[in-house]
Order: C-alpha cells, then structure tokens, then sequence
C-alpha cells in the first residue's frame, strides 16, 4: 500500500509536469488552386477561417476555409484582387477588394454573393470587421480625399468621426456594437488607440513607456470590451480603463497584439532578439511563444497569430522550412486533468490486487 502510495505521488507530480502550457496541432490551409502563398486574418467560432492567397498569375484572392476546403471568395464586378479580412459565425466575410473602375471597395460576402458596401462619399473603402448581428467595420475616404472609420449597420454606411485629426480606421467589433481602431489626434500630431461606444470615440492613450508619445492602435476587441494592439513599442491590452503593457518575447524589442476572444486569451507577434517575428499566446497573465507548443518536430516557424476564437483555436501565418508562406490553423490538444488521470490510475491500483485475490 505505501508503494501505491508512492506511486501516485510520483504520476502525480509527473502529470503536473507534462500538462503545464498547452500545446497545439498545426494545420497547413494550403492555398488557393495556382497560389503561391496564403495568410490568414480571422477565425468564428466554428472554426471557419479568412484570409487571401496571392496567385501566380501576381493577384490576390480571398479565401474561406471551412470543412477542411479553401474556396475563393471572387471579387467585384469582374476585377482581380480580393482580400477577406472578418468572420462572423454566420459564415458571412468582410474585406475589400477592386471594383472595374480600379479603385477597392468593402464587400460583404454571404450566401456565395459578394455585395458592394459602397463608401462614405470617396473612391475607397475596406471592411475589417463584422459581428454575429451582421454590423460591419472599416475605413472610407470622403470626398474631400481624408479617411474615416466607419460602422455599416441596416444597409447604411455611418461615418464615426476622428479624434480631431483626419484620419481614422476601425479594426474591431463586438456584439454590443463597441468598436475599436486609431485615429490621428487634433492637429494630426499622434494616432492614438480607440473605444467607440454610445456614439461617442474615446481615446484610450498609449502606454507612456518613454518621454515621447509614440501613440497607439488599436486592433482586435471582444464582448467585455477588452481592447487589443500595439502601444508605444509593446503590445497592450486596455481592459477596465486601463491599459497594460504585455512585454515581449525573451526581452525582443517590440510586440504587437491582433486578437482576443472572450475567454481575454490574446494573439500576436513578437521581434524577438536577432530581429525574426515570433506569434504568441498571452494567458493567464504570461506571454507564450507558440512555436514552443506545437512540438519539436514541426516544419513551421510561426511568425504572426492573427486571431483566436473562444474554444482556443489560432490563425498563424508561418513560413516553412522550405520557404512556403501558408496560413496555418492551430487546434488545442486536449490533454486530460491531472488530477483525473492520477485518481484513475490510483484506483486501477486499488483494484487490481482485488483481482488477484479472487
């Protein structure tokens, strides 16, 4: 019994050992039939994943990746390029792409159809973001030639404004209607992160690491509206009115971070020291370098995670030992709790010298 005892003490501890971190099978999206590369830019929550897949012929397609087969989006009005940028768990996409008059244009892709959103009065527009209500975020030029962020709601196309400056973009929504991006500042001196809610474009600052004010942008947000970008030189995560610097990786020189699901579990990328780019999993108040968590044997460094959903799932663009830029699709492997396997083992334990008796 003492050696059982002993026994379970050790699995114990072994258990323990092998289940800190998580780790992550790697899946390579491929690309589009005659492409060269692919890169994906966002993820549902069913798995289903955007991006674009440059084609030898030297255009760009955008592609939706669900059931385990990549298909092109198509383009506007017959032209050559298409990018796709947000996923709702709809399954409709948001990007831009060219129209026959050589300018881009935000789409809406739903039901095989692509759908011009049109601009807020310039040649140009691109969407970012969509939410499961079906709300679009982007960027437009007016007529007078400057760029503003914009929130597509009902079929109509609403201009959010500036922080004072002349510029804007929105890069995040979520299913409160809360959207995120930058802006230039009064005067145009700084881009600074920011919050639009209630019809109001709160500035959320930037992280003051250094004398100077560098600024900041804004990127991914979720349901709690916890923001994500990059600060000054470091990733951030403003949450609660404030903001809070993620670091780097192993003491890199500057980080920068894309998404964040509900779960407040955060994706990036890091310039680690030697000058590469490096993805990441922040969790749980720690930085992760995912290349450490796919397992030793993997042909691929991952160098950018662009967005994760709530089960955990990641979208990396990596480059292979061979040179191939693909995205990648990352899904957690369960590993059981330790706890549970030491109390099964044990209790095999316990019943196996029951056995022999009878």
């Amino acid at each position: 019994m003492k050696r059982l005892v002993m026994l379970c003490s050790m699995l114990f501890l072994l258990f323990i050992t092998k289940s800190e971190g998580q780790s992550y099978q790697v899946i390579d999206l491929g690309t589009l039939l005659s492409g060269s590369y692919s890169y994906a830019t966002g993820i549902n929550d069913n798995g289903q994943v955007v991006g674009y897949s440059t084609q030898t012929g030297g255009y760009t397609l955008g592609f939706l990746y669900s059931g385990g087969v990549m298909q092109s989006i198509g383009t506007l009005d017959g032209a050559y390029n298409s990018w796709a940028y947000g996923i709702n768990d709809s399954g409709q996409v948001v990007g831009y792409a060219d129209t026959g008059s050589g300018t881009s244009h935000a789409f809406l892709y739903s039901n095989n159809s692509m759908l011009d959103l049109g601009t807020l009065g310039g040649i140009a527009s691109g969407a970012t973001a969509i939410n499961d209500s079906g709300q679009i975020v982007g960027y437009s030029n007016l007529s007078n030639g400057t760029q503003h962020a914009f929130l597509y709601s009902n079929g109509l196309m609403l201009d959010l404004g500036t922080l004072g400056g002349d510029r804007s973009v929105a890069y995040g929504i979520n299913s409160s209607g809360q959207v995120s991006g930058w802006s230039w500042t009064s005067g145009d001196g700084y881009q600074d992160a920011f919050l639009y809610s209630n019809g109001s474009m709160l500035n959320l600052g930037d992280l003051q690491q250094y004398g100077e004010r560098p600024g900041s942008f804004a990127f991914g947000m979720n349901n709690s509206g916890q923001v994500v970008g990059i600060g000054d030189l470091n990733a951030f995560l403003y949450s609660n009115g404030s903001m809070q610097d993620l670091g780097t990786l192993y003491g890199g020189p500057r980080s920068a971070a894309q998404a964040i699901n509900n779960n407040g579990q955060v994706v990036g990328y890091s310039w680690i020291p030697g000058g590469a780019s490096h993805a990441f999993l922040y969790s749980n108040s720690t930085m992760l370098d995912l290349n450490n968590l796919i397992g030793t044997n993997s042909d691929w460094t991952l160098e950018t995670a662009t967005g994760i959903n709530d089960s955990g799932q990641i979208v990396c663009d990596g480059i292979s030992t061979s040179g191939q830029q693909d995205a990648l699709l990352l899904n957690p492997i369960t590993v059981p709790e330790p706890a549970t396997l030491v109390l099964v083992l044990c209790g095999i334990g316990l019943f196996l010298p029951r056995l022999r008796k009878r």
